[in-house]
């Protein structure tokens, strides 16, 4: 027996989206929907938060995906059941519509569907980042764009977008799937595969988060635990969300990094995202 329900906008560009509003910071959304009740729902909350919507895809096949999400009022821990239903991915082509001279940071997060056509968006997405670092090489270094990637799921065709972005995002469970058994050993361990100068990071869940830079020192953050935990749904995404703001506004990687645990662990004793700040 359920104690209540709800519905809430996911996805994890759509949650980052979420969490820079709230920090101040203006973003615009780029991902795909298809029409439909769910999509406005999407839609209207993101209006709700003032996120930019012009770059969003309306597919004219699939179906917004959707997730029965579980959660434990004693532990705030989570369940996800997600019903994938064939939606397109945003293809490099919708993305050379993106006019680049409006942004100073582009986020993308990587992505490959578990279906036939695996890998297919992976190769996409190298696309997307081929055509910033193009721009970026017109540009003195003041109007540059800066880019980060996360990389999040254990799948192998991904690990190609290791070697784009200025910051890389690493996840738990691909360190764990590719066999570290800590942030620190994961960083060391995955370091050869970003491009030269940038910065890796991985969070660790309840033990902080670490990164690692060219200068080859370990910074750690320790985590910042709520009272209570209510709702751990998303903290991943606004720990990138506020490290992004973070380094936009000039901070040093130890004060992202340590900014960003501190507002994930905020976000896990509220329910959402409105109340961390």
């Amino acid at each position: 027996r359920c104690l209540s329900q709800r519905w809430q906008r996911g996805g994890n560009a759509s949650n980052s989206c979420t969490v820079l509003s709230l920090l101040g910071a203006p973003c615009a959304f780029m991902g795909s929907l298809a029409p439909g009740p769910v999509a406005d729902f999407v839609l209207d909350d993101l209006r709700r938060y003032s996120v930019d919507l012009r770059y969003t895809v309306s597919q004219t096949t699939g179906s917004v995906p959707i997730s029965t999400v579980i959660v434990s009022e004693a532990t705030g821990s989570r369940t996800i059941l997600h019903a994938y239903r064939n939606l397109p991915d945003v293809s490099a082509a919708d993305f050379d519509k993106v006019d680049l001279t409006r942004f100073k940071w582009i986020h993308i997060e990587a992505t490959a569907r578990p279906s036939p056509l695996q890998g297919r968006n992976a190769s996409e997405q190298v696309r997307m980042l081929q055509r910033i670092e193009q721009h970026n090489a017109t540009r003195p270094p003041g109007q540059r764009i800066r880019v980060s990637v996360e990389v999040e799921k254990p799948r192998e065709e991904l690990f190609q977008l290791f070697g784009y972005g200025d910051v890389v995002f690493v996840s738990k469970d691909v360190a764990k799937h590719l066999g570290f058994r800590s942030a620190g050993e994961a960083l060391r361990g995955l370091y050869g595969r970003v491009r030269k100068g940038a910065v890796l990071i991985c969070a660790w869940a309840e033990e902080g988060a670490d990164a690692l830079g060219p200068d080859g020192r370990l910074l750690h953050s320790d985590a910042f635990p709520p009272p209570r935990v209510v709702d751990t749904l998303g903290a991943g995404d606004t720990f990138n969300a506020s490290v992004i703001f973070s380094l936009s506004q000039g901070k040093s990687m130890q004060e992202a990094l340590r900014f960003g645990c501190q507002v994930a662990g905020k976000k896990c004793g509220l329910q959402g995202y409105d109340g961390i700040v």
